[in-house]
């Protein structure tokens, strides 16, 4: 067991690159009471950097979130450096420069003829490997990845990244002292996107094939996504707020990392976006307009219609169990299912059938039940407190059983979207695609059950981390959909992970450990003993 240890407090900090990033984890570190030198090729850029610093510090003190000494102490510690060989008596140099693998090759190449052979090496990348950067470095076991997020001194997470040469004891120090940072560190084998680059693509990716397929407007889906999902924002406003330039990149890098694989296929929408300039936020333009004359657009929203006079409920499911509480008091009658065989979360109102979507469009389940009015509904990550759903109907079905349908959902208090009539719909498909790359990256050994969701729910504010989502879901019910998904559309993207087969099969979960957690360095060094 390696006990890892924090760099001691008057241990000298430097970064290099003086953008957002960099001055993010200077402020960090100077808060947490190290010297920090701040280095920069554009000689200029480091004392306006230092100047940033030193006002972001005294608007904390400004919202009691600093004491005033503690943000003048903090920029105290902060200097510049004009030259690389300034940085010689670092004990850790984190590099937040340009994602160029040569250039940050280069850069470690030559910090290791000016720094102390025990100075611990860091790479804040996000795309590039850890391994492959660490590998013309004559003692590579001294770099890790330290991967902080956009903002750096208010996002908790660090994704701590062990290169397949990375020193365990070098790690383990890294860890410690992102802890020690007040920040909340994962740890996590060097693989394309890490953790979260890599986990979070299908939020973005099964977007943008709703979107490609017409099923619903970004306004609407983004409104779903929110408000019977869960999520802070939704997919375009997320994508418009990163830029498109950005997460085209990443999903590029990702592609090509893993050898074309479909899950990761960046999508022609963004291409396009991006060579028309329309980059989001900061260009003013992306998804939504951002021009002082633009109203903001409104989701789709089916118009009040007659609420039905009974609703026939299955005995089973949480759908079915929050419609019942929703139409208390609603004068709706609500009857329960006779039959103790009826289907979980399948509904009967004014002609319609209505069910929770597993996958199948609501037309192929018309024609497989012969109930040619088949309505389907969203997934909600909570159908209690759920504002918003969306549903689809078969083209078989009738526009007066539809009707019916909206109207049950309505006197129950939500907001009902229209889609075409995909598979999947938005939140379901995404959170099984969710549930399955995180799965994956369990299976392989990139992460623990744990780190994976703490990463995702710290990096990028998921309401719940995927794996421990799925087990309260269903895995059966994943893999359901995501076999579904795969009969209409094909190909490998919606290839059902071993590990939920497995798990399913055997009745278990995902935080369930089966002993395979965490073996991934204790392989490699086996391979190496070997």
């Amino acid at each position: 067991m390696i006990e890892p240890a924090a760099l001691a407090p008057q241990s000298l900090v430097a970064i290099i690159g003086s953008g957002t990033m960099g001055q993010g984890i200077a402020q960090v570190a100077a808060v947490s009471g190290h010297p920090v030198v701040l280095y920069d090729t554009r000689a200029d850029a480091v004392p306006v950097a230092i100047q940033n610093i030193c006002k972001n510090l005294q608007k904390l003190a400004e919202k009691n979130r600093l004491s005033l000494i503690d943000a003048e102490e903090a920029g105290s510690r902060l200097r510049s450096a004009t030259r690389l060989q300034d940085l010689g008596g670092a004990a850790l140099v984190i590099e937040a420069v340009a994602e160029d693998l040569d250039v940050k090759r280069q850069l470690f190449s030559d910090l290791e003829g000016i720094v102390d052979p025990n100075c611990l090496f860091a790479t804040n990348t996000s795309s590039l490997s850890v391994s492959a950067i660490a590998a013309n470095l004559r003692v590579p076991g001294r770099l890790v990845g330290m991967h902080f997020f956009n903002p750096a001194p208010l996002m908790e997470l660090v994704e701590i990244v062990d290169g397949a040469a990375s020193d365990p004891r070098a790690v383990a120090q890294a860890h410690a002292t992102a802890r020690a940072w007040g920040k909340t560190p994962v740890d996590v084998r060097s693989m394309p996107g890490f953790i979260v680059n890599r986990v979070a693509r299908p939020f973005y990716g099964e977007a943008l094939i709703l979107l490609s397929e017409r099923a619903a407007e970004p306004a609407t889906i983004d409104a779903v996504m929110r408000e019977a999902g869960g999520f802070r924002m939704g997919p375009f406003e997320l994508m418009d707020l990163v830029g498109l330039d950005v997460g085209l990149a990443v999903s590029q890098s990702l592609f090509t990392s893993f050898f074309g694989d479909a899950r990761y296929r960046p999508s022609w929408i963004q291409q396009e976006m991006v060579r028309a300039g329309f980059l989001g936020r900061k260009t003013g333009r992306g998804f939504y307009s951002y021009s002082r004359e633009s109203a903001p657009p409104q989701p789709r929203t089916e118009p009040r219609v007659a609420a039905p006079h009974e609703v026939q409920l299955s005995s089973t499911g949480r759908l079915a169990e929050a419609l019942e509480k929703r139409l208390a008091g609603s004068g709706i009658l609500v009857r329960r299912a006779a039959s103790q065989t009826a289907l979980e979360n399948q509904i009967a109102v004014g002609g319609a059938t209505l069910a929770l979507t597993d996958g199948r469009t609501a037309s192929q389940r018309a024609h497989e039940s012969g109930q040619r009015n088949f309505v389907v509904i969203d997934l909600a990550l909570d159908f209690m407190t759920a504002g918003r759903v969306a549903l689809a109907k078969a083209q078989t079905c009738d526009p007066v059983a539809y009707s019916c349908a909206v109207g049950l959902l309505q006197a129950a208090g939500f907001q009902v979207s229209p889609f075409k009539d995909v598979p999947g719909l938005a939140v379901m498909r995404t959170i099984g695609m969710l549930v399955n790359e995180a799965a994956d990256v369990l299976n392989q050994g990139v992460a623990s059950a744990e780190a994976v969701d703490t990463a995702m729910r710290k990096g990028v504010n998921y309401p719940r981390g995927p794996l421990a989502w799925g087990d309260e879901l269903g895995l059966g019910l994943v893999a359901t959909v995501l076999a579904n998904l795969a009969r209409c559309y094909g190909g490998e993207r919606y290839r059902v992970s071993p590990l939920i087969q497995q798990r399913v099969w055997s009745g278990t979960k995902l935080f369930e450990s089966d002993g395979c957690d965490g073996r991934a360095r204790e392989f490699r060094i086996a391979q190496e003993s070997a």
